[in-house]
């Protein structure tokens, strides 16, 4: 996209799934890109430390945490833009250590708001995810469905959600809430119901492991989700406004697991797994996006629509996973919460 080329961008959580993939677009764009990992002691950048080989060397990687006002400061100060996609995003952790996700989600939001505001970026692109709407009230859903916090963690990105949209209304910071519905592709983590299904597959598995198998989901391929940030990041008119992002299309998980089983030429057998089952008052039980905003506002479309868009994702996706040196990175036959 012409209008990143020579920005200044940060990019938080740049070592997860979806951020990997935004700081590959941004620099194939002409970003200079500033690469915001967790900190740990093996000096690992994630998922960034396998970054296509034309990215390579091409971005700059800063390693911290959201949860430090001072550090975030540093890490913002001289950027033009700012993408915020750090966040604990695992439903079941939340239910386990649901004070982590407040500091990450909320207190690591709050920060980035902050050092945005006192260092005069000129958009913040703040991630939500649908989960903030629980299950559909009416179909598809659109920015104006209630919000219901069905979750820890979808409580934490409503807090973090209302945050950013404060920071506009009482200071004029000009903040783009993003919200993407379900996002697959390379790289997810096999917390996640299409990786788990694929790597467990792709490892030998006929019998894959699940959990309940009638709620809908709104796939997103990854690539998707990624042009709405690149969209969201420079778009006139999208300041002060949350956009959703998604395919349009739903389906069950059941059928899901039947055309992943079709895309691999699998006979896929499904065994209920108990651990799996979200709480009954905690289940999403039906997601469908509404996008006609982000066409509106960001001149963004779904590439990767309908069940064919869905079977394309999926075809891409199963083909990294059986590259063995992708799928040795999963623990397929144990379940992460």
């Amino acid at each position: 996209m012409k209008r990143l080329s020579g920005k200044k961008i940060l990019v938080t959580g740049a070592d997860g799934f979806i951020g990997s993939h935004l700081v590959e677009a941004l620099v194939r764009s002409g970003a200079s890109v500033r690469a915001l990992v967790f900190y740990n002691s093996l000096n690992s950048w994630g998922w960034l430390d396998d970054a296509a080989a034309d990215v390579r060397g091409h971005f700059h990687v800063v390693a911290g945490d959201v949860r430090d006002l001072h550090f975030i400061r540093s890490a913002v100060h001289q950027c033009e833009i700012v993408l915020h996609l750090a966040a604990l995003i695992s439903i079941p952790y939340s239910y386990l250590s649901t004070a982590a996700f407040i500091d990450t989600n909320v207190t690591g939001t709050l920060n980035i708001l902050q050092a945005s505001r006192d260092c005069g970026v000129t958009r913040v692109v703040c991630t939500s995810t649908s989960e903030v709407y629980g299950t559909a009230r009416y179909v598809p859903i659109d920015e104006t469905h209630p919000l219901q916090a069905q979750s820890p963690y979808a409580a934490s990105k409503i807090g973090a959600d209302q945050l950013a949209l404060s920071f506009h209304r009482s200071f004029g910071t000009p903040v783009v809430v993003l919200r993407p519905f379900n996002t697959y592709g390379p790289r997810q983590s096999a917390r996640a119901v299409i990786p788990t299904i694929i790597s467990q597959i792709a490892n030998g598995a006929r019998e894959v492991e699940l959990g309940s198998l009638h709620p809908t989901r709104d796939f997103s391929f990854v690539a998707d989700t990624v042009r709405g940030f690149l969209h969201a990041a420079v778009a006139e008119g999208a300041v002060g406004k949350v956009i959703n992002t998604g395919s349009g299309f739903e389906i069950s998980i059941g059928d899901t697991v039947r055309l992943i089983g079709q895309v691999m030429n699998t006979d896929v057998k499904i065994t209920h797994c108990a651990t799996r089952v979200r709480p009954q008052a905690s289940e999403v039980e039906r997601l469908c996006s509404d996008v006609r905003q982000a066409e509106v506002v960001l001149g963004w479309k779904p590439e990767y629509s309908g069940r064919d868009g869905l079977v394309r994702g999926l075809e891409q996706t199963a083909t990294w996973f059986r590259d063995p040196a992708n799928l040795g990175r999963y623990k397929s036959d144990q379940y992460n919460v």
